[in-house]
C-alpha cells in the first residue's frame, strides 16, 4: 500500500470514529402496551365504517346581464389566480338540419383563424398568454372555453371575442379542415367502438329524429361544405342573444362584467336566433329484443352494445335511477364490471350509462370482449339486467353507491375549470349550481325499493336492441344459439357512411 493509500484510509477512519462518538444516544423503546389497547377495536381484514358525508356546500353564483342581454355568472374563487370563462351557445348540432357535422364543423373551424390571425398565428398568442381556448359542439350547445392566467386575461380576453365575433372562415382553410375530417370518417370504418355507436343511433333513432345520424357527420354531409355555408350557419347559430357566459375564478362579478363589456357588450346580430326544430319522431323500442350483426372479419374483440331509449334529465327519478345504475354498470366496482371483468376475465372494462341531453339521449351498457367469449358475455349482461330488476338491493350494497355518489360531488366543484363546467353543464338544463345540493340530499334518500322500481320501470332486457361489431364467422353461430331475438345483419358501408 502507497503512503498516500495509506494516509487516506487512515484519515477516514478517524473521521468515521468522530462521528460515532458524536452520535447522540439510542432512542429509549416506549412500551407498546397503549398502542396495543388503542388498537383493540381494528380489525386489520375489515375496512373501517365511514362516517356521515359532510353536507355539500356549493359556491355563489352571481348573476348579471351585459348590455346587449348576455347573460353573465361568475363565481369568484380566490384559491389560484386563473379564471375559466365558458361562452355556449344553445341548439348545437340539433340545428344541423339536412347536413349532419356542420354544427360540429363550425365550431372546429372558430380558432382556424380569427381577426387579423392565421391559426398559427392565434395559437401562438395564446401560448404566449399562457392561455388554454378550445371550441366544442355537442348535442346542445356550441362552446368557446378560454382557461388564463388572471395577469394575462385582458389579452387573452381579445383574442377570445376575435374567436367568437370574427373568426375568418377562409376558404382554404375550410376545405383543409373538410379533407381530415373526411380522414376521420374513412378511419371509422375501422374502428368497432364508433362502428357500434352508429349502428346502434341509426336503430333506436329512426330517420328523421336528431340522433340517427352522427353529430360528427358523413362523408357525403362533410364533402359537401364550403365556406358559404359554414358562414351560414355562423350567423344562425354564433349569436349574442342566445349566448350564455360563465366565468370562475381570480375575480369579482363587477370586474368580469367590466372586462367582458368592453368586448361583447356592442355586440348586435339582427335577425332572430336558430331554433332547433321540434322533435317529431319518436324513438324506436323493440317490441321484442333483437340483435344487430356487424362484421368486422379477423376482430380480436368483439363489442357488444346494448339498449334501448333514455330518460328526461329533470325526470323525478334522476337520483334514483343515478344510483341504480352505479350499481349496476356507472361504476369500477359495479355489478357488470365486477362480472365481466374481475370475475369472469371478459373484458377490460364493462359499463352502463343514461345520455341526458335536451332531447332524452339512450341507455346504453356496453363492452369489447374476447372474441370467442362474446356469446358468453351477453349471458352475463343479460343476468345483470335483469338480477336489478328481480332482487333487492343489499344494504352494503346500496350505501357504497350511494357514498360513492355523494363523495365524488365535491370532486365537481373543486378547480376552476371543474366548478365552470358543471355550471355550464347544469344551465342547460336550466338548473341552478344549488342543484347539486338537493341531489346530494336525494342521492342519499333513495332506497332499495327505489332502485328496484326505477330498474323495473326504465331497464327492458326484454326489449333491447343490441349490437355487437365483431368477427362474425367466428361469433354468429353461438350467437344464434343463444335465441336472444332475431337477428339482423348491418353492412359496414352503410353504418359508416
Amino acid at each position: 500500500m502507497s503512503r498516500r493509500l495509506a494516509a487516506r484510509c487512515a484519515s477516514l477512519a478517524a473521521a468515521a470514529a468522530s462521528l460515532v462518538a458524536a452520535a447522540p444516544a439510542p432512542l429509549a423503546l416506549v412500551p407498546l402496551a397503549p398502542l396495543a389497547a388503542h388498537a383493540q377495536g381494528f380489525v386489520r381484514e375489515r375496512p373501517p365504517a365511514l362516517g356521515a358525508a359532510a353536507r355539500l356546500t356549493v359556491p355563489a353564483v352571481r348573476s348579471a346581464r351585459l348590455a346587449n342581454g348576455i347573460a353573465l355568472g361568475v363565481v369568484e374563487q380566490r384559491e389560484l389566480p386563473l379564471v375559466q370563462v365558458i361562452v355556449a351557445f344553445p341548439g348545437g348540432s340539433r340545428l344541423d338540419g339536412d347536413t349532419p357535422g356542420l354544427a360540429a364543423f363550425t365550431a372546429n373551424m372558430l380558432d382556424e383563424g380569427a381577426g387579423t390571425r392565421t391559426a398559427a398565428e392565434l395559437q401562438s398568442e395564446l401560448a404566449y398568454l399562457g392561455a388554454a381556448l378550445q371550441t366544442t359542439a355537442d348535442w346542445d350547445r356550441i362552446v368557446v372555453s378560454l382557461k388564463v392566467p388572471v395577469r394575462t386575461l385582458d389579452p387573452a380576453l381579445d383574442l377570445l371575442a376575435d374567436v367568437i365575433r370574427r373568426p375568418t372562415f377562409r376558404a382554404d382553410e375550410v376545405r383543409r379542415q373538410r379533407d381530415l375530417r373526411l380522414t376521420a370518417l374513412l378511419q371509422q370504418r375501422d374502428q368497432p367502438n364508433a362502428l357500434a355507436d352508429l349502428a346502434f343511433n341509426a336503430v333506436v333513432f329512426p330517420a328523421g329524429h336528431p340522433y340517427h345520424r352522427s353529430a360528427g357527420g358523413d362523408s357525403a354531409s362533410i364533402a359537401a361544405l364550403d365556406s358559404a355555408r359554414v358562414r351560414g350557419f355562423y350567423a344562425r347559430a354564433i349569436r349574442p342573444d342566445s349566448a350564455r357566459v360563465v366565468v370562475v375564478g381570480d375575480l369579482g362579478e363587477a370586474d368580469a362584467r367590466a372586462r367582458l363589456e368592453r368586448r361583447l357588450g356592442d355586440w348586435r346580430v339582427p335577425g332572430p336566433p336558430a331554433v332547433p326544430p321540434a322533435v317529431t319522431v319518436a324513438p324506436h323500442r323493440e317490441a321484442r329484443t333483437r340483435v344487430y350483426l356487424v362484421d368486422k372479419p379477423g376482430a380480436a374483440q368483439s363489442v357488444i352494445t346494448i339498449g334501448w331509449p333514455g330518460v328526461e334529465r329533470r325526470s323525478p327519478d334522476y337520483a334514483a335511477l343515478m344510483v341504480m345504475n352505479t350499481l349496476l354498470g356507472g361504476s369500477f366496482s359495479s355489478r357488470l364490471n365486477a362480472n365481466l371483468r374481475e370475475e369472469k376475465g371478459y373484458t377490460y372494462g364493462a359499463g352502463s350509462r343514461f345520455a341526458f341531453r335536451l332531447v332524452p339521449g339512450p341507455f346504453v351498457a356496453s363492452a369489447a370482449v374476447r372474441t370467442n367469449v362474446t356469446d358468453s358475455s351477453l349471458v352475463e349482461f343479460f343476468k345483470e339486467l335483469r338480477a336489478i330488476r328481480d332482487t333487492p338491493v343489499a344494504d352494503d350494497e346500496l350505501q357504497r353507491a350511494r357514498a360513492y355518489i355523494e363523495l365524488g360531488l365535491p370532486g365537481s366543484l373543486e378547480s376552476t375549470s371543474q366548478v365552470a363546467a358543471t355550471l355550464a353543464q347544469l344551465a342547460v338544463f336550466a338548473l341552478p349550481l344549488g342543484e347539486l345540493t338537493g341531489y346530494a340530499e336525494a342521492v342519499r334518500r333513495v332506497s332499495a325499493a327505489d332502485v328496484q322500481r326505477v330498474a323495473r320501470q326504465y331497464l327492458t332486457p326484454d326489449q333491447a336492441t343490441v349490437v355487437v361489431v365483431g368477427d362474425l364467422s367466428q361469433v354468429r353461430p353461438a350467437i344464434e344459439a343463444l335465441r336472444l331475438g332475431e337477428i339482423a345483419v348491418l353492412d359496414v358501408k352503410d353504418v359508416a357512411r
